[in-house]
C-alpha cells in the first residue's frame, strides 16, 4: 500500500480517490477540491503493475475488469489524473506521465518497413465496418474534425475539417490529387465533388480499399477518383496536389526524411501538399505504450520541431503551419458517447473487454488533448515558394465557397 499510496499522491494534486483493495480495506487519497471518485482492485496484483508501469498498467487492469470505478467512468479518472497535472504546468506528476524519449536503437527496432506497415494498419483499420459506422459520422471521417463552434455537431465539424483541407490545397479544376491514407475514401469523394480535380487514394487497408471503391462506383466517379493498394513508397508520377489526414502518425520517426523524400519526388515543382496529422507540443517522445501495445502498434507523435528537420532536409518549404489545440478533444469526445450509447451493440460484436479496451482508448485521447502533450498539426509544403498566394486570403475565400457548395456529401455506409 505505501507504493500505490506515494503514487497516486504524487499525481493526485487536486481531488480524491477512495481505493477499495480486494479484502474490502478503504483509504482516501488526496488533498480534495475536485471531484471524488471510488475505485476497486480486483486482485493486489493491480496495485503492483500501476506502480511499475503505470502507464500500461492502467489501461490493461480496466480492459480486464480488475480495475473498475464504482462512481464514474474511465473518463473521470482519467481527468482526475491527468487534468491535475497539464503538459503546459509541469510538476511531479509529468515525471510519471510523460512517455520518455526514443533512443537510436529504440528508433532502428520500430522501423515500419511496407510488409510491418501492413500489418499494422491491418490491426486497426480492417477491424469489423460495423464498428466504425457506431461511432464515426456517415462519411467515416476517421481523424480530428474542425469544430468553427465547439456547439456544433459531429457531422458539420468533420464536413468544415475537409473544406479547411481542401482550401489550404489552392486546387483548380482538372488538378491530379494524391491523397496518402486515404480510408474509406470521403476526402478523395469530396475533393472530386467541390472542386472537379482527380484524385488518386492509396491504402494499406483492404477492407477501406473496398468501401472507397464502392464509394466512387455508386457516386458515378470511379473514372476520376480511384483508390489503390499501395504503399506510397511505391507509387511514381507526379501529382499537382498531395495530401494526407491521419497517416503520418504511423510513419514512425526512423522514416521522417524518407516519408518526405519521397513526396517532394511526387509532388509537381509548382505543387502544395497538406499534412494533417496529431503531434507533441513540445519535443517528440516514446509512444504511450497501451496505444503501441493494443491500439495502434508502430505509431509516433511528432513534434513540430521534428516534422520541420525531416521536411528542411529534402528542402520542402513549410508555408503555412496550423495547431488544432483541442479539437480533437472535442471529436473523441462525440466518438466516446456514440460509442457508449452502442455499447450492447459492440459487445455483442466483439466482447465486453473489447468494448473497455475501445472506451480506454477513446477517454485516454480525450485527457490526451485537453491536459496532455498531444495536439494536432496542419502544415502545408510547398517546393517552389511562388506555388501560393503571398497572403492567407485565398484559404478564407476558397473554405467559404466550399462550404456552401457541399450540400450532400456522400455516405459511407
Amino acid at each position: 500500500m505505501a507504493l500505490i499510496s506515494r503514487l497516486i499522491g504524487t499525481l493526485l494534486t487536486k481531488g480524491r480517490i477512495t481505493l477499495i483493495q480486494p479484502g474490502g480495506d478503504r483509504e482516501t487519497y488526496g488533498p480534495g477540491g475536485g471531484k471524488e471518485l471510488t475505485v476497486r482492485f480486483a486482485d493486489k496484483r493491480v496495485a503492483f503493475d500501476l506502480v511499475r508501469n503505470p502507464r500500461l498498467a492502467l489501461g490493461e487492469a480496466y480492459m480486464d475488469g480488475r480495475l473498475t470505478i464504482e462512481d464514474g467512468t474511465i473518463l473521470d479518472l482519467l481527468e482526475l489524473i491527468v487534468g491535475a497535472n497539464r503538459w503546459e504546468d509541469g510538476g511531479k506528476g509529468r515525471a510519471i506521465l510523460r512517455k520518455g524519449k526514443i533512443k537510436g536503437l529504440q528508433k532502428l527496432l520500430r522501423r515500419n518497413k511496407p510488409d510491418r506497415s501492413k500489418r499494422n494498419v491491418a490491426h486497426h483499420y480492417d477491424l469489423k465496418d460495423e464498428l466504425y459506422e457506431l461511432f464515426l459520422d456517415g462519411d467515416r471521417q476517421y481523424s480530428c474534425a474542425y469544430f468553427t463552434d465547439p456547439a456544433h455537431s459531429l457531422e458539420q465539424a468533420q464536413a468544415d475539417k475537409k473544406a479547411h483541407i481542401a482550401a489550404k490545397l489552392h486546387l483548380n479544376p482538372g488538378m491530379r490529387v494524391l491523397d496518402i491514407g486515404s480510408g474509406w475514401g470521403g476526402t478523395a469523394l469530396y475533393l472530386n465533388r467541390v472542386a472537379d480535380v482527380d484524385v488518386l487514394g492509396i491504402t494499406l487497408s483492404e477492407e477501406q480499399l473496398k468501401v472507397a471503391r464502392r464509394r466512387a462506383e455508386e457516386a458515378g466517379v470511379s473514372d476520376r477518383v480511384k483508390f489503390e493498394l499501395v504503399d506510397y513508397r511505391h507509387l511514381d508520377g507526379k501529382f499537382g496536389r498531395i495530401v494526407s489526414i491521419g497517416m503520418f502518425e504511423h510513419v514512425g520517426s526512423a522514416h521522417y526524411e524518407e516519408f518526405y523524400a519521397r513526396c517532394r519526388e511526387l509532388l509537381a515543382d509548382d505543387g502544395v501538399m497538406l499534412l494533417h496529422t496529431i503531434g507533441k507540443l513540445g519535443g517528440a517522445g516514446a509512444p504511450d505504450p497501451f496505444t503501441d501495445k493494443w491500439i495502434f502498434p508502430g505509431y509516433h507523435l511528432p513534434s513540430l520541431s521534428e516534422m520541420s528537420a525531416a521536411s528542411e532536409k529534402v528542402r520542402l518549404i513549410s508555408s503555412d503551419v496550423e495547431t488544432l489545440r483541442l479539437h480533437y478533444a472535442y471529436t473523441l469526445r462525440h466518438w466516446l458517447e456514440r460509442a457508449g450509447k452502442a455499447r450492447d451493440k459492440i459487445v455483442a460484436m466483439y466482447d465486453e473487454r473489447f468494448f473497455r479496451m475501445w472506451e480506454f482508448y477513446l477517454a485516454g485521447g480525450i485527457v490526451m488533448f485537453e491536459s496532455g502533450a498531444a495536439c494536432n498539426y496542419q502544415v502545408q509544403y510547398i517546393r517552389d515558394r511562388h506555388a501560393v498566394p503571398i497572403t492567407r486570403d485565398y484559404m478564407t475565400e476558397a473554405e467559404e465557397r466550399y462550404r456552401r457548395t457541399d450540400t450532400a456529401p456522400a455516405k459511407a455506409a
